[in-house]
This record gives C-alpha cells, sequence and structure tokens, in this order.
C-alpha cells in the first residue's frame, strides 16, 4: 500500500502525484497541515516535516528525490531514469529542484503572487505561512523578485530550447527530469494565475506542460492520518530498496544514535538509530508512542549524518 502525505497546493506533492499518474499506480492520499504544527507527520519522522513524505507500511520515505526512486523500484516501467540517460536525467532533476525551484518559487510569492494564493484566508494564515516558511529557510539567502523573474524568464527559455524537436525534457518520452521542472512551473499556472503571463512566451513550454499533466494522478483513495498512523504501528514487515551494503563515509557505524537533517530548507532534524548507509540513502530506526518501530529514509544527497554525542 502506497500512501503519499500530502496537501494540494504543495508543489514537490504534484511532482509525486505526477508520477504516480504516469506509472498508473493505485495511491491512498493523507492530506497533512501546509505549516507546522504537524503532529502526525512527526509521529513517523521524527522531526524531517518537508512535504511530502511516503509511507510504506512502517517505512517512511523522506524527500522527492528518494520517493521517486521507490516508485521506480516498485515499478520499473515506464521508467523514470531511461537507461542510455540516467545520469543526465539526474542531473537536470537536481538542478530543476533547486535552482529553478528557488527562482520560480521567489517569482511566485512576490506581493503580488502571495495575494492571489491567500485571497480567500483570512490575514493571519498568510502570516502564519510566512512565519513558518521563514523558519524552514534557516538563513537561507532569498532572491529578490526582480532577480528570480530574470532568472524564471531564462530558465523557461532554455527549457523551451530542449524541446524544440522532442515531446519531452530529453526525448521522445517523459523522465524523472520532466516532473523535477514540471512542478514549480504548475504552481505558477494554476496557484497564482494573475502572474502565469510569464509561461506565454514559451508556447512549447506550455504544451509540454499539457502532456504532463495528461497523465493525471492515476487511482487515489482517502485516508486519514489516525489510519496511516496505526497502519504503521501494525507492521512488522520492511520493504527494502535493492542496494543495502554498508557505505561508510563517515567513520559512524551501524548501530549508533543519528541525527539526519536536510542541508539547507527544512533543516529539523530527526534522530534514531542508523541501520542502513548504502550508496544512495541513510535509514535511521525509532520508536514512537502511537506509530511505533518506524523505519525513516533520506537519500544520501542533500542531507547531513551526524552522531548523537553522549
Amino acid at each position: 500500500m502506497i500512501i503519499l502525505h500530502h496537501y494540494p497546493l504543495s508543489p514537490f506533492a504534484e511532482k509525486v502525484r505526477a508520477v504516480l499518474g504516469f506509472k498508473q499506480m493505485a495511491w491512498k492520499s493523507v492530506i497533512i497541515p501546509a505549516i507546522a504544527p504537524k503532529p502526525d507527520v512527526l509521529a513517523l519522522t521524527g522531526g524531517y516535516r518537508k512535504t511530502p513524505i511516503l509511507q510504506i507500511g512502517r517505512d517512511v520515505y523522506c524527500d522527492t528525490a528518494l520517493i521517486c526512486d521507490v516508485l521506480e523500484h516498485l515499478k520499473p516501467e515506464p521508467a523514470l531514469y531511461p537507461a542510455q540517460q540516467k545520469g543526465l536525467a539526474r542531473v537536470v532533476a537536481q538542478w530543476a529542484d533547486s535552482t529553478l525551484f528557488w527562482a520560480a518559487m521567489a517569482y511566485n510569492f512576490q506581493p503580488k503572487g502571495a495575494a492571489a494564493v491567500f485571497a480567500d484566508a483570512a490575514p493571519e494564515a498568510a502570516q502564519a505561512f510566512g512565519a513558518d516558511r521563514a523558519a524552514m529557510r534557516a538563513g537561507m539567502a532569498r532572491q529578490f523578485p526582480g532577480d528570480a523573474t530574470a532568472a524564471y524568464k531564462s530558465y523557461l527559455r532554455r527549457l523551451s530550447d530542449m524541446l524544440e524537436s522532442n515531446d519531452y525534457l530529453l526525448g521522445e518520452a517523459p523522465c524523472i527530469a520532466d516532473f523535477a521542472a514540471y512542478h514549480p512551473l504548475w504552481f505558477t499556472r494554476t496557484q497564482v494565475p494573475v502572474l502565469a503571463d510569464i509561461l506565454s512566451s514559451t508556447p512549447a513550454v506550455l504544451a509540454w506542460m499539457d502532456r504532463i499533466q495528461g497523465f493525471g494522478h492515476s487511482e487515489i483513495q482517502k485516508l486519514s492520518s489516525g489510519e496511516a498512523i496505526a497502519l504503521c504501528a501494525a507492521s512488522s514487515d520492511s520493504f527494502a530498496l535493492h542496494d543495502s551494503r554498508f557505505q561508510d563515509e563517515h567513520g559512524i557505524p551501524l548501530g549508533s544514535q543519528v541525527t539526519l537533517a536536510a542541508e539547507s530548507f527544512g533543516t529539523e532534524a530527526s534522530q534514531g538509530e542508523l541501520i542502513g548507509a548504502s550508496r544512495t540513502r541513510y535509514t535511521i530506526r525509532r520508536q514512537d508512542p502511537r506509530a511505533g518501530e518506524v523505519l525513516v529514509h533520506f537519500p544520501r544527497i542533500g542531507y547531513v549524518l551526524k552522531p548523537v554525542l553522549a
């Protein structure tokens, strides 16, 4: 059972929802708060609170880079990582999830865009969202709207260039690069239409977005967060990715108490027993009063592993 913990306006959740549609994988939807507090999320992760997270039994996967790897492992076809372009697809996806994303969101949340997003919300809701995201940035440099607009326009032209002779960014079939580049543009188009004119100068990008949107979100069933936590507590099996070999880069042996946190945005740490450190991911085991024993997985890239000092 694939359970996605997300909320409708989350761009990174839309990335995973689109991948699920592309692969036609049925899934359970747990709607979580957009801002802290998120007690039911923390029951599963122990600290990590970015959106989305993927749950399979007592296994909880953080970060969409790892989540997409899991979905590929569960259903290899159609492929997110084409055999002849695996490296290129991952490099473009990493750029899209970072450089493109932050330029797009700085553009989207300029005052005019923020007013549109929170048009139907109480003033305190907008203030709470701003304070929450400021806390998650934890000192990250923030782009000014003018700089973000210029960068966003340049990135859209580059994407358009990639689509001149292809239906998708790297060829005639979609791959992880397409879904990573799609989601921040989706936010512009669907959540801040008052600013969506920026997309009109790149019609090839708009046509490509229509193709991605056409995959839909596949078959969805609703689930409450309480039900998801109960399923975790009742689960004794573990779903493991194919690469379980120990790769020690830190001198921290398996069985150690450690923390794992994102390098930049959303640096809240999760603590537990290190039970896996493969070439691509970390796994910690932790206990929660409601969720029971939880195995929480993080990608290596973009995350910081530290020992818990006695």
